[in-house]
């Protein structure tokens, strides 16, 4: 249990060089994901739309719904966020 805490909180320092990377959509969605987030997200949530919220730090996907259409965060099958910053770090606003 220990090992995979260890190893999740490594996973942002990993995925934050990867972010500075990525080309953006007309949109302003990010063209192609890194592997790293790719491998850590939960199946149920659409990749096709994904950006990095700017007050967070964190991935959020667009999720359509039946009435209207909201930004949510990109979480790993356990239901932690995934962020380009380590949670820690972040500072309140």
């Amino acid at each position: 249990m220990k090992r995979s805490t260890t190893l999740l909180a490594l996973v942002p320092l990993a995925l934050a060089a990867c972010s500075t990377t990525s080309k953006i959509t007309e949109e302003g969605f990010i063209a192609e994901l890194p592997e790293g987030v790719l491998a850590i997200a939960a199946p149920y949530q659409d990749l096709s739309a994904v950006r990095i919220d700017p007050e967070t730090g964190c991935y959020v996907y667009r999720h359509i719904g039946p009435v209207e259409n909201t930004f949510l965060p990109l979480r790993t099958p356990e239901g932690g966020p995934i962020c380009t910053v380590p949670t820690d770090n972040r500072t309140a606003g």
